[in-house]
């Protein structure tokens, strides 16, 4: 497992030194906002959505490695996939990183059939294993989330909790 752990982190890294999709896309009929003010990482999220399928994704933004990674894995992971797809691939990828109880408990064998299952996003399978970098990794899809949903308030990762707060 540590050779795969040490493969995951290079992809990390390549992801987050050359971002894939990064930049504006000026044909997108869906943009979102995020934010996690705790540790400052920004995300503006641009899609291009025609006949319920993503046809463009980009994506903007600053912040560390692991959100930046993240906002350009799952920008290529959801071109061409229909709405649906992108959102049950929201929930697998959020399932993964905040190790839900699905996988809680799971064997090594269930972790890597998970991996399989999200090809090159498996990169984040540690990161349930350090708490304040879940934000990171979820930013981006939650504010993808919010593009598909046609939400208006942009995502925060720090809301009130009288606000019910999100992610």
């Amino acid at each position: 497992m540590s050779d795969l752990r040490e493969l995951y982190q290079e992809v990390i890294l390549d992801h987050s030194k050359r971002p894939r999709n990064f930049g504006e896309l000026p044909e997108a009929n869906r943009q979102m906002d995020g934010r996690n003010p705790l540790c400052g990482d920004k995300t503006t999220i641009y899609l291009k959505v025609e006949d319920g399928v993503v046809r463009e994704a980009g994506f903007v933004g600053s912040g560390c490695s692991i959100s930046m990674a993240s906002a350009s894995m799952m920008t290529e992971a959801i071109k061409g996939h229909t709405v649906e797809e992108a959102e049950a691939l929201f929930r697998r990828f959020h399932d993964l990183i905040t190790g839900s109880p699905m996988n809680a408990g799971a064997s090594e064998d269930r972790v890597l059939e998970q991996g399989r299952d999200l090809g090159k996003l498996a990169a984040f399978s540690g990161v349930c294993e350090y708490p304040a970098r879940v934000k990171c990794a979820a930013l981006a899809w939650h504010t993808l989330k919010a593009a598909i949903e046609g939400q208006t308030d942009a995502v925060t990762t720090e809301k009130p909790s009288s606000e019910g707060g999100r992610p």
